[in-house]
């Protein structure tokens, strides 16, 4: 699921550098193009709806699936859970028997904290399926979210959020994470239901993460700027948010600063992923010189 995202293409790039069939699933035949000519089999459909997925499922000895994150959701919640029925249900109807599942760092709280609520939803639909061993990927914030407020430095000079700029958060690359799902579906070497976290090489402050961004910018002395909730929430409204998701992003930040969204392992070898920030942070560079 979600080929073309974040995580998913580069799931189905590594399946296929292994020399795996691989079966991609996205919303429209021309985004999945490039995929199809690397050799992938592609399905385009509507991934809330149980039949669609559960013909895409059917046959595979392992499915990655996720629940996609869209900020115009005007309902986010609602979206999801029908979503997350959908893959559930194609779960069970297909005969899947391993299944990778995206969730988040947080995921065990299961309330106040925004979007990862959904991801909890999710587990728990999960964790009653029978006969199918399911594997939970909760990772920290993505380094790629850093995308998303290149504009704002590019126009503002600034980078600004809700989460406290000295509080430590866990942060990972997705190509950490797309790597761990390969491993994990070549391998469908877990029974029952298992949770890995997946905390990058070390945690990260928005301060920290901004000073490094702003160094490969050409900006050593980018600040981070705390926003009172209210304004974030306006802000992201007029960047494209629904309410709704606006809502919720700031209620994850604010749970971020409670540490309410925190691992819950603790930081192991295991779940200490290698990209480091520094290294990826010349990607954003590149798209920042680009813009």
């Amino acid at each position: 699921m979600g080929a073309t995202g974040r995580t998913g293409k580069k799931v189905v790039e590594g399946l296929l550098r292994a020399g795996e069939k691989v079966r991609a699933i996205g919303r429209s035949e021309a985004s999945l193009a490039n995929l199809a000519r690397a050799g992938a089999e592609v399905r385009v459909g509507d991934s809330s709806d149980a039949g669609f997925l559960t013909e895409a499922f059917r046959g595979a000895s392992a499915a990655y699936t996720l629940l996609p994150y869209d900020p115009r959701a005007a309902g986010y919640r609602a979206q999801q859970a029908r979503m997350g029925e959908a893959v559930t249900t194609a779960i069970r109807e297909s005969g899947v028997g391993h299944v990778v599942a995206l969730s988040s760092v947080g995921a065990d709280r299961g309330v106040g904290t925004g979007p990862i609520d959904s991801m909890h939803d999710q587990e728990v639909r999960l964790r009653k399926l029978t006969g199918v061993n399911v594997l939970a990927l909760r990772p920290g914030s993505f380094f790629e979210n850093f995308f998303d407020v290149l504009p704002v430095i590019r126009h503002q000079g600034l980078n600004a959020d809700v989460v406290e700029p000295g509080r430590p958060v866990p942060m990972v690359g997705t190509r950490d994470i797309a790597d761990a799902a390969v491993a994990a579906l070549r391998a469908r070497d877990w029974k029952g239901f298992v949770v890995r976290e997946l905390l990058g090489p070390r945690d990260l402050t928005y301060d920290e993460a901004t000073r490094i961004l702003g160094e490969r910018i050409g900006q050593p002395e980018l600040p981070y700027v705390r926003l009172p909730p209210d304004e974030m929430a306006g802000a992201l409204v007029q960047g494209g948010f629904s309410e709704d998701m606006a809502r919720l992003y700031v209620e994850l930040a604010e749970a971020l600063n409670e540490g309410r969204v925190r691992s819950v392992e603790g930081r192991t070898p295991a779940n200490t992923t290698p990209t480091r920030f520094e290294d990826f942070a010349d990607e954003l560079a590149r798209a920042y010189a680009a813009m």
